[in-house]
């Protein structure tokens, strides 16, 4: 059994990782609303941090019970487990956003969790349902995100033909506010519950959940603050990414972007898979500009963005295995 004292500042770790999650993906939620100028930056921020907030209200915890019970076998998780999948993503965090790279947050954190295991337990602690579906999701989300925003864009086109362009202008700056809180309550959903997992299954490995896997409330509501100070804290170098260097947005064109976005969060959140928010937003931004012309999309910056989602995974669990060798020395 743990100490008290290093239980709850393992529990502090994971809700460090929640706040960076906030901080990193908050350019998910508000680089269209930001880039088209409905919004001010610090109003964008106070936006999406509020419905990243109450998106438990909204949500079943599908997604925790995944993280928790669904990557690895959670009777093999202990203490060093947890602060090596930890610190793998939270590293891996910090390297991309220093590097203004819209990484996976999400993806992070799961390759943390299987290089943690892979090194304790090997083959046999993966559960290969959990990380099958994720991995499927790795590419399925921003396809899903990019279609959906091609659709909407075909559908915004169609109802507008007998506004002017001032008056689509007009109509898409409110509706932006919707599209980017809905975004923003997917973001909250799916990307809390991570953390939430994190922390239930450590409690659980210390026989502190009755014996029966769950997640406590006071877990839900610690996370969701954690992301939502996150995204009040910003992260401006990924916002430029994201909302002016894929393609230039229109508020009608972010309208597409965060709704086709939000959909897709929407439905995995429900399903217990758990989705990048990153990949599926830049997803759904390429659509947007792919929908006007291929040309209208920086292909160089979208690729390398793509190649930071294929590397992320690895790279946790590489850094996640080698933060368990140096602990277990000690």
């Amino acid at each position: 059994m743990l100490s008290f004292s290093l239980l709850v500042a393992l529990i502090a770790v994971a809700l460090l990782f929640d706040f960076l999650n906030g901080l990193h993906d908050a350019a998910n939620s508000i680089a269209t609303v930001v880039s088209t100028r409905v919004l001010k930056p610090h109003w964008a921020v106070a936006w999406a941090a509020f419905f990243n907030f109450i998106a438990f209200l909204v949500f079943g915890l599908h997604v925790a019970n995944t993280i928790g019970a669904g990557i690895i076998n959670p009777d093999i998780v202990d203490a060093q487990v947890v602060f090596s999948a930890l610190t793998g993503a939270i590293v891996w965090n910090v390297i991309t956003w220093v590097l203004g790279i819209p990484s996976s947050s999400s993806h992070a954190l799961i390759g943390g969790l299987l290089g943690a295991g892979l090194f304790k337990a090997g083959l046999a602690t993966v559960e290969w349902s959990g990380v099958t579906k994720t991995v499927l999701a790795i590419v399925g989300s921003p396809a899903l995100g990019l279609v959906l925003a091609m659709l909407l864009v075909l559908g915004v086109a169609w109802t507008s033909l007998r506004l002017s362009p001032l008056g689509v202008d007009k109509r898409y700056r409110k509706l932006q506010l919707v599209s980017a809180a809905l975004y923003s309550l997917g973001h909250g959903g799916n990307d809390a519950q991570k953390t939430m997992g994190i922390i239930a299954v450590l409690l659980y490995s210390q026989g502190m959940l009755g014996g029966e896997f769950h997640i406590p409330l006071w877990v839900v509501l610690s996370c969701q603050a954690a992301m939502a100070l996150g995204t009040l804290a910003g992260g401006w170098r990924i916002v430029h990414t994201m909302g002016s260097k894929i393609t230039r947005l229109t508020p009608a064109q972010g309208f597409c972007a965060e709704t086709g976005g939000a959909i897709t969060l929407f439905g995995a959140t429900w399903l217990g898979v758990p989705v990048s928010t990153t990949h599926t937003i830049t997803g759904a931004i390429i659509g947007v500009g792919a929908s006007r012309r291929l040309s209208a999309v920086r292909w160089n910056v979208a690729s390398n963005i793509v190649v930071a989602w294929v590397v992320t995974l690895p790279a946790a669990a590489v850094i996640s295995a080698a933060a368990f060798w140096i602990v277990s020395l000690f």
